[in-house]
């Protein structure tokens, strides 16, 4: 019992049970789900009937795809349509708005994992995006969906096409935007969210002007592609961040780029990731940030890939493992470390303060990658979605 209730303290389990989810005070809780962990095992099983439909303004269903004929795909029909098409995953998610009909679902198109090749394809063709917008729509309609969300992970990137994908995308947003009118759908984008990443993939300005909701991926700012340990989203610069490109590898600095660039305030959503990158350590010795890494650390005990572990997954482990976790006063986030594993991640503690930045900036509020990360079981004793909880009563705070 004493080891649960220092494992609390070190995870900055802090906070009350949060206000409800109310898009009324103009703040948004966008809220990614991986359908695909409905497979996982165990305390990772992770269904519809775990989403508290109250957590969130938006719910988004991640993933569908895109054809290269410009049509929308079912990515996995058992799943998503069951047995007879009308009693599965897709009917049940749409059916949370029968508890609250305040809460907004999104149809999420892409991913890391569909690529780019097939939306540079698309928005390259007058056809193809015509026959994208008249399939969205349908999907919407026939599904009842609230909506589209664009995660083209990314124009202009991972693909070896020569097409205009920046001016494209602003070509498809718009067309988009103009059949969704006569229905009020809403269009909605996660968008790469460094100044590196995003010049090259997005006119911010031109994009601003269709989409209602622009979720920024403020995450995945460090990873196990480098040969030193680092942090998955620091919300300030540190001091191992001596050169410009890497002060601008941060929240504040993503903000204050977006912002720069043209988009409105009331818009720009605050991405927070419910998981963190792990490392295995070149020395057990050295175990601080920018410490040398060999590669990958240990994967999720339910996700199952190595260099990434959820929220959860961290905090049960840390019931019977005696992790050291550590606070950056820098860049205000935690990490951890046990021999040679060490982890970024984020806490309630971190969490929150990024929920505050989000308030403080008058942004449009925060997004969250992804629910079935958070401690959803409450296996940990900080209440269930402890994450979750910290951001809505921030953002929602009278």
């Amino acid at each position: 019992m004493i080891l649960k209730i220092y494992v609390l303290i070190v995870l900055g389990v802090l906070c009350p049970k949060g206000e409800t989810a109310d898009a009324d005070n103009g703040k948004y809780v966008v809220c990614y789900q991986g359908t695909w962990a409905t497979y996982r095992q165990s305390n990772g099983k992770y269904d519809v009937n775990n989403i508290d439909p109250f957590l969130c303004t938006h719910l988004m269903y991640a993933f569908f795809g895109i054809e290269e004929s410009g049509e929308l795909r079912i990515t996995d029909p058992a799943l998503d349509l069951g047995e007879n098409g009308e009693d599965g995953y897709i009917s049940k998610f749409n059916a949370l708005k029968l508890q609250n009909p305040s809460l907004k679902t999104i149809a999420a198109v892409g991913g890391w994992n569909e690529g780019s090749r097939n939306f540079s394809i698309v928005a390259n063709d007058p056809e193809r995006r015509q026959r994208f917008v008249r399939s969205a729509v349908q999907f919407i309609q026939r599904h009842g969906f609230d909506g589209l969300d664009m995660d083209w992970e990314y124009p202009n990137q991972r693909h070896n096409l020569t097409f205009d994908d920046k001016n494209n995308f602003v070509t498809l947003l718009r067309e988009l935007k103009e059949g969704f009118k006569p229905f009020q759908y809403i269009l909605t984008a996660a968008v790469g969210a460094s100044p590196a990443t995003a010049s090259i993939s997005y006119n911010i300005t031109e994009i601003s002007k269709y989409l209602d909701i622009i979720n920024v991926m403020a995450y995945d700012i460090h990873g196990t592609w480098e040969s030193v340990t680092g942090y998955n989203a620091p919300l300030y610069a540190g001091p191992n961040d001596t050169t410009e490109a890497s002060r601008q590898l941060n929240l504040d600095a993503i903000i204050k780029y977006w912002l720069a660039q043209g988009a409105p305030r009331e818009k720009l959503v605050a991405g927070v990731p419910f998981y963190g990158h792990t490392f295995t350590l070149a020395d057990a010795a050295q175990h601080s940030v920018g410490s040398p890494s060999s590669g990958a650390g240990i994967a999720g005990q339910y996700s199952g890939e190595a260099g990434s572990i959820g929220y959860m997954e961290l905090c049960e482990r840390m019931l019977t493992e005696q992790w050291q976790v550590e606070w950056d006063e820098a860049q205000l986030v935690p990490y951890a470390y046990l021999g040679q594993q060490w982890v970024s991640f984020d806490n309630p503690r971190s969490i929150g303060l990024k929920a505050q930045y989000a308030k403080d900036n008058n942004l449009g509020g925060v997004m969250v990658w992804s629910l079935e990360t958070d401690d959803f079981r409450n296996l940990c004793s900080g209440g269930k979605y402890p994450l979750l909880q910290t951001i809505n009563r921030i953002l929602f705070e009278q």
